[in-house]
């Protein structure tokens, strides 16, 4: 025992036993005799080989006499600390950091305010290469020097995918004659088809820098129409649009990673067209695997109609389109829209139910399962299930990444490893990083990354805790129904602990990405969940196997009802949730809680206590921030107040809904107020008159007044801006030929052109009617990324009229 002592000690303060690799022999005290003064040695303490102890111990009088007690206390922390960060290492804490260095290096590329070259990506990864091997001795340069090559890898990642994508986007809104090849069919909810169509060609006008895929709607699609089909219509085609507000969801990027250069829809229904070309051998495999899609996407509500069958679609087949908003938005209030999302809990419960099955039926033959390694025989069958969800499911990004993290733990067992450990976590996540690293940025990385390493976490954490209160008595023995009512509280326990710890590690996320949180999402994932797991998904299972013998239908009904106990459940919690907006959260309290998520779930000593500084800078962050007073969309015709009385007041009767709804969640409002008609001209002397929380609109102008007192104004045209200028504090104009007709330094000015070249804003009136104008963020920043690059060739950027076709 004392030997293993003195071994623990030398690794906490960086010495080896050994062999004299570091210059000196060691010999270990084994046992505590006391010398001739009657004192004993510190137990497992390391004495220079040929010293004994009666010269150590005469030497320590004076060479290790006690110190003063800050001396004392700083030995004491300096040995822990040393202590700790053996222990890290040895458990391979290092390696866990790796894709943790890697998702800054790539977010820190994306976040860049100017595109780098390759050669200047380059540049830093040989002078960080440099750097290490500078720093040979293992120390503190050259823990930072590989820190830096790892972050530069990140930095290179991403500049390789924004390469790869290279996506031809559309500069400026026309309508031409598209024809090309369909590439998915989805229909929605509405009734109106959605296709993601290959561009062939163009006409009326020909498109000089056509985009190579787009994406329109159609109100109706002829029945021969299907994937890989030849396809044309008449469209009116858009470009990607930015983000509805600053630091919010970019669809702009998101197209560019995608390679759709455009959206619109069908001014007529498309017909079927015959193309010169054939298809591909990638586009014909895309398009079988579409159309088995599809017809699984139709036996399915063939059989379960509804809301219900369009949920049990998204969850096989992976199209949501079909479910209606009303389910969405109860799904996100009570936090079960996750459900909805092919993710690690769907790949989890498709793998884990065929392999708990098959298992189950090894079971029944004693012989067979005793002799061979049915487990690993079960892990196989059931990597081959997750892959041929993966296929059906649509293969979508965040399954990809989700197929990844469970492949990389069944192979782990097929190798005879543990399964479920936060180093497998670690290599899905490099995987993940490499094929796809603009995901790095995104919600459901984040949030899937989050949820699965916190439970990891506090497994290990409960895990270590009950091992080390272990006293290794006899297990109490029950009745069959006290036990199978134990049974019933631990997994009811189970499920409300993993929902709470998944739950807190990806709310930051939620309101950083959606502005939401879900308040009784702990009892709609307890009340759901069971259903989804032991229901939902392995009826969704038994339906696929059977799916191919036309089999399905009882496991289909199964499914159904299922789903209608989540939507009841969901529905009835919705209704009674009392918010679910929260507002904007700054960057710095995002990036400080995150560190503090990953020093928590990472480490496993004292040293975790390191977060909790920074969850706390975190949340003070959040109790001061700052929330937005105006926002100002990027198309410059619509601007939205944020009213003492929680609402949002909007400048036109019949706003866009989807923005609206993104602002109200980001201002943290419950509703809308329209603006007030004024038969007369709007003039200064009308002021003291406005309705308060609303604006006043004439024909061509609206002006309203904020609580602390700023005046903001809109119009419609330059010719009826310049009379606002002496009392407004905040004026928009909707003319992307206008040019600023007031002074800069009184108020603050944003033209339609602004809002074209910078995207949406966010204004406070932090300075407002104190001397100093408005201050204003746009959510698109100069010189342009690849993917806001479009946004030049806009007649609006260019400040251009919109175009009118001539008469003739």
């Amino acid at each position: 025992m004392i030997g293993v002592q003195a071994v623990g000690l030398a690794g906490a303060f960086g010495n080896r036993l050994s062999d004299g690799s570091d210059g000196v022999a060691m010999a270990t005290i084994d046992e505590p005799d006391p010398d001739e003064r009657g004192m004993l040695p510190v137990p497992g303490m390391l004495l220079p080989a040929g010293v004994h102890r009666g010269q150590a111990d005469a030497e320590g009088s004076a060479a290790y006499r006690p110190g003063t007690r800050r001396e004392r206390a700083f030995a004491a922390v300096q040995a822990a600390l040393a202590e700790a960060l053996a222990a890290e290492r040895d458990r391979g804490t290092a390696f866990l950091f790796l894709p943790v260095i890697l998702c800054a290096g790539a977010a820190f590329y994306w976040a860049l305010p100017l595109e780098p070259s390759f050669p200047i990506v380059a540049a830093g990864i040989g002078s960080a290469v440099l750097a290490r091997a500078f720093f040979r001795r293992a120390g503190l340069g050259r823990v930072v020097s590989t820190i830096l090559i790892v972050s530069m890898l990140g930095v290179l990642a991403g500049k390789l995918e924004t390469w790869r994508a290279g996506t031809k986007m559309l500069g400026s809104e026309i309508p031409t004659l598209v024809t090309g090849r369909v590439v998915t069919v989805e229909r929605q909810a509405s009734g109106r088809v959605r296709l993601t169509i290959d561009v062939h060609s163009t006409d009326r006008p020909v498109l000089r820098h056509a985009p190579d895929r787009v994406r329109l709607s159609a109100r109706s699609l002829p029945p021969e129409i299907h994937a890989g089909n030849g396809v044309s219509g008449y469209a009116r085609l858009f470009p990607p649009s930015g983000p509805a507000r600053p630091f919010g969801y970019d669809f702009a990027f998101e197209s560019y990673m995608d390679g759709i250069g455009a959206t619109g829809f069908f001014l007529s229904d498309p017909r079927p067209s015959r193309l010169d070309a054939e298809a591909g051998w990638r586009a014909a495999l895309s398009a079988r695997i579409a159309d088995m899609r599809q017809a699984i996407a139709g036996r399915i509500t063939s059989r379960i109609e509804g809301p219900e069958g369009q949920i049990a679609t998204a969850l096989i087949a992976g199209t949501r389109a079909g479910i209606p908003e009303e389910i969405n938005e109860a799904l996100r209030k009570t936090g079960l829209a996750h459900v909805l999302s092919i993710s690690g809990l769907h790949m989890a419960l498709v793998a884990g139910t065929v392999m708990f099955g098959l298992r189950f039926v090894f079971a029944l033959f004693p012989g067979f399962a005793s002799r061979l390694p049915v487990k690993k025989y079960a892990a196989a069958v059931a990597l081959l299930a997750a892959s041929y969800y993966l296929l059906i499911s649509g293969a979508a990004v965040a399954a990809q990444r989700s197929f990844v993290m469970i492949a990389v733990m069944l192979v782990a067992l097929l190798f005879d490893r543990s399964a479920i450990t936060m180093r497998n976590l670690a290599i899905s996540a490099l995987v993940v990083i490499a094929i796809a690293p603009h995901e790095v940025v995104g919600p459901s990385f984040q949030m899937s990354f989050a949820a699965t390493a916190a439970l990891i976490a506090a497994y290990a954490w409960w895990s270590e805790r009950r091992l080390n209160g272990f006293t290794g008595g006899q297990p109490r023995q029950r009745s069959l129904v006290g036990g199978g009512f134990r049974l019933l509280l631990l997994y009811c326990a189970g499920i409300a602990m993993t929902s709470l710890v998944a739950g807190t590690a990806t709310a930051l996320y939620g309101v950083w990405h959606f502005h939401r949180m879900a308040p009784l999402g702990l009892l709609a994932n307890l009340g759901a969940m069971p259903v989804v797991s032991f229901v939902i998904m392995p009826s969704a299972v038994l339906a696929g196997i059977l799916m191919p013998f036309g089999l399905e239908g009882f496991a289909l009904d199964i499914m159904g009802w299922g789903i209608g106990i989540m939507v009841s459940i969901a529905g009835w919690l919705a209704e009674r949730t009392p918010f679910d907006a929260v507002g904007t959260i700054p960057l710095s309290a995002v990036l400080s809680m995150t560190i503090a998520l990953v020093l928590l779930t990472v480490l496993s000593t004292w040293l975790r206590l390191a977060a909790v500084p920074l969850l706390v800078a975190g949340i003070v962050l959040i109790a001061t921030r700052d929330l937005p007073n105006l926002l100002l969309s990027e198309e410059g015709d619509l601007i939205a107040m944020r009213t003492e009385a929680g609402e949002l007041a909007v400048n036109k009767r019949r706003p866009n809904r989807f923005v609206t709804g993104i602002w109200m969640d980001a201002a943290m409002t419950h509703g809308v107020a329209v603006p007030v008609v004024s038969a007369e001209p709007l003039t200064a002397a009308m002021l003291d008159g406005l309705v308060p929380g609303a604006f006043a609109c004439d024909e061509t102008s609206c002006i309203a007044r904020h609580g602390g007192g700023a005046i903001v104004a809109f119009v419609s045209a330059e010719g009826n801006a310049r009379q606002f200028c002496d009392f407004a504090d905040v004026l928009v104009i909707d003319d992307a030929t206008a040019v600023n007709p007031c002074d800069p330094a009184k108020l603050l000015v944003v033209t339609k052109r602004d809002l074209a070249r910078r995207g949406s804003a966010e204004i406070r009136f932090a300075g407002a009617g104190q001397g100093r104008p408005a201050e204003i963020r746009f959510a698109v920043r100069e010189p342009y990324r690849p993917w806001h690059e479009h946004r030049r060739w806009s007649r609006e950027a260019r400040g251009m009229p919109p175009y009118k076709r001539d008469a003739d």
